[in-house]
This record gives C-alpha cells, structure tokens and sequence, in this order.
C-alpha cells in the first residue's frame, strides 16, 4: 500500500504543478475528466488488484450512489452553467464523483490511499472552477455529496486494526490499536 500512496501522491503532485495558470478552460475541463476518470479507475482497480471484491462493490456502490443523488439534485435545482452551455451547473458531477472514489479510497484503506486522493479530487473541484462548468459553491456541494456516500457505503477493509499518526509542538509518534 506504501508504493500505491507514494506513486498516486507523485501523480497528483505532477498534475498540480503540470497544469499552467493561464490554462484555456477546455484544457481546464480535459484536465478535470481525465484526474476523474483516472480516480474512479483507481477506486475500482485497487480492490481488483488485491482480490478484495467486496472493496470494489463497495466502490461501485458509492460512486454509483453519488451519482444518482447528484443527477437528482441537478434536475430539482437547474442553475445555468458559468459558461452559459446548460442549466446543469449544481452540484458538480466531475467533483461529486471524483470525492466518492477518494473517501471509498480513504475509508477502505486509509489515509495513505486517502489523501493522494483527495489531493486529487481537489484539483478536479478545481478544474471545474476554472474551466466555468461550475461554481465555487457547486463544487464544494459537490465534494460534500461524494465524501458523505463515500464513507456511508464504504467499510474498513480490516477493521480489527487502527493506525492513527499523531504529533503536538513536542513530540510525535503513531498509536495502534488492535481488536482481538
């Protein structure tokens, strides 16, 4: 899982820093699906990889649920894109989905699968933003929505182990607590 994390945390490090200020906002969009496409790829592959099919329903099931929930909340409150295009702007899809692969990521196996993750869900929020598909507040709606079915639906892939790193102005060090 150390390898895993190292490499999607250079890969979401690279996209950050690959994409330039003055980006035209179809570059914006095509960076956007692309880190979404590739997060939601993960969030099934992972599991498959391992053999951990539970894992991978588990993550069908929360970007399946996130984007149900999204689709509906579009078609009860149209709001007319940034861009003019349509009247689908709220909440963001991209975020909501790209949110639900990072929490199943982050709830199934950690903060180590986690937080590249949302590093990466982060910069499709932000792509969005820039690429004015949406709106600051679709996008954190967006966000809320795909964390919140990703934790709901997703489990502990082992639960009889909990790793919590911890660290104050003096001192720092790891707890780890085991159910027998």
């Amino acid at each position: 899982m150390t390898r895993f994390a190292l490499t999607t945390a250079s890969a979401a490090i690279a996209l950050t820093f690959a994409s330039p200020a003055h980006a035209s906002e179809k570059g914006w969009d095509d960076a956007g699906t692309v880190a979404k496409n590739a997060l939601v790829v993960v969030a099934f592959g992972v599991p498959a990889v391992q053999g951990d099919w539970e894992g991978a329903l588990e993550a069908g099931g929360s970007i399946g649920a996130t984007i149900l929930v999204t689709q509906g909340l579009k078609e009860a409150f149209p709001s007319r894109r940034p861009d003019g295009s349509d009247n689908k702007s709220f909440p963001s899809g991209h975020t909501s989905t790209s949110f639900a692969a990072a929490a199943t990521l982050h709830n199934r196996y950690g903060w180590e699968a986690g937080l590249p993750a949302y590093v990466v869900a982060s910069f499709v929020g932000l792509s969005r933003v820039e690429a004015k598909k949406h709106r600051v507040g679709d996008v954190l709606v967006g966000a809320a929505i795909g964390t919140a079915t990703g934790h709901l639906i997703t489990t502990k892939k082992d639960d009889s182990i909990h790793i919590f790193p911890w660290a104050s102005t003096k001192s720092a060090g790891v707890d780890v607590t085991l159910r027998f």
